[in-house]
């Protein structure tokens, strides 16, 4: 592994402690991705946000980035972090301290938990579970279910909440809406956008009989790419007729993008790096379980038509789908092995290697991980380097080449896929409103992670 600066001064978490100048913090001699440029510069931070972009001027701290790139923070739009209900397998704190040591510096958590976030009450809880734990910034997705279709409008107004999502097809948990009479109670039940993992559930019922005992080569044979076609194409029918914006998670088939090209006025659309990464000939006979997930690792054709779709700027947002299990469930034999892997930590290193293989630009990731969940989901001063946005920063260093070794990995199932996978790009330093909460895979002494606020839900401050 490559070094990298070091930052002067305190230890990390004390960012904006004592500034003896009139800035808090300045951030010296990165090179800034911008929204309109990338440029060497140097950025200050008051209170939390960030307050100049130039200039000289005193600051009560100062962390040297010579060498380094500073990303506006990253953030993460699908994580499933376990609690409550599975917290042997993750829990909000370790998972969010994946987060910030890979570094993003917020996530959207999603609903399928015991129980599912489906009620005030149940978002009231995870918020109070998530209080001076989670190290990142996060936000919880309400479930939507059979018994609330027609309160999503309510629920998705509740302060720290990124939406409504809908399990199309049968996923980890017990959230499933697959009919689209009920599909379209919930689009008809509020204005945000609605994420929706689409597998259709009655061509999964149809096609059981095509998982082979002890062979996961065989689970996308089951949940084929017609699976997740119909899905999409169904809720593409019902956003149009509702007039309600979708959110497609996870796309795995060129077939997809395709469609959603043709109704960018109503649906945006996520990759997640496994499927942009992995491709299921090598990925099967080398991983077995471990590469398994819903919807799946399909072939290495699959993955070269999804970067095709990258290249004409289709999807609007990298997330990682993070959905730790136990590697003891995981090593089960095919079919009772779960679905899902972890991914929040290796999200940005996986993707930073891309760019480093010229797979995709430095400015179109930023897009994707930053400015476009800002964008889509209305995020209140996130997703850019800008004077007057929180101060969130992922520092990265572009050049060092560096293996992940699972000595690394945070997360409380133990295991990647990643895990021994060499890449160029690392993750150095997350800032988050202005406090270094990791730097060199050092962390803060407290976790510091607030809500996300989000312009449907946020009302802002009157002047006193």
């Amino acid at each position: 592994m490559s070094s990298s600066p070091t930052p002067s001064g305190p230890t990390p978490g004390s960012v904006a402690a004592h500034a003896r100048g009139s800035y808090d913090l300045v951030l010296k001699g990165g090179t800034v991705v911008l929204p309109d440029a990338t440029v060497q510069t140097d950025v200050y931070v008051r209170d939390g946000l960030i307050a100049a972009i130039g200039g000289q001027a005193d600051a009560g701290r100062t962390v040297d980035c010579t060498g380094l790139t500073i990303l506006p923070g990253v953030i993460d739009t699908q994580v499933h972090f376990r609690e409550p209900g599975a917290e042997a397998n993750e829990d909000l704190e370790t998972g969010s301290r994946a987060a910030v040591l890979g570094g993003v510096t917020g996530v959207f958590e999603m609903p399928n938990t015991r129980p599912p976030t489906s009620t005030p009450e149940a978002v009231a809880h995870k918020l109070s579970r998530a209080k001076h734990r989670m190290w990142c910034d996060h936000a919880f997705y309400v479930g939507a279910t059979v018994d609330n279709a027609d309160e999503c409008g309510e629920l998705e107004k509740l302060p720290g909440t990124a939406g409504i999502k809908v399990f199309m097809g049968s996923s980890t948990g017990n959230l499933l809406i697959s009919e689209d009479d009920m599909l379209e109670r919930v689009l008809r039940s509020g204005m945000r956008r609605v994420a929706i993992h689409a597998e259709d559930e009655t061509r999964l019922k149809e096609r059981t009989d095509y998982r082979v005992e002890g062979d996961p080569s065989s689970h996308p044979v089951w949940r084929d790419d017609e699976t997740a076609l119909r899905a999409t194409t169904r809720a593409l029918h019902l956003a149009r007729k509702t007039g309600r914006r979708v959110h497609i998670l996870h796309i795995t088939t060129p077939a997809e993008l395709e469609l959603i090209s043709a109704h960018r006025d109503i649906a945006s659309c996520e990759l997640t790096p496994q499927h942009l990464t992995l491709a299921g000939e090598e990925a099967y006979p080398r991983l077995g379980t471990l590469a398994q997930m819903n919807p799946p690792i399909r072939s290495g054709a699959h993955r070269d038509g999804l970067w095709h779709w990258v290249g004409q700027g289709m999807p609007d947002i990298i997330g990682s789908d993070h959905a730790p299990h136990a590697l003891s469930a995981k090593e089960k034999p095919y079919p009772a092995s779960p679905s899902g892997m972890p991914g929040v930590q290796t999200l940005l290193p996986l993707m930073l290697d891309h760019v480093a293989n010229n797979r995709l630009t430095l400015r179109r990731l930023v897009d994707m991980t930053s400015a476009g969940p800002q964008r889509l989901f209305g995020l209140v001063r996130k997703g850019r380097i800008a004077v007057g946005y929180d101060a969130d920063f992922s520092i990265v260093d572009l050049k060092s080449r560096w293996t992940m070794e699972q000595s690394w990995m945070a997360s409380r199932c133990g295991w990647s896929p990643f895990a021994g996978q060499t890449v160029t790009g690392r993750p150095v330093g997350t800032i988050i409103r202005g406090n270094q909460v990791m730097w060199e895979g050092t962390l803060a002494d407290k976790a510091l992670g607030e809500p996300l606020r989000f312009d449907a839900t946020d009302r802002p401050q009157a002047a006193r």
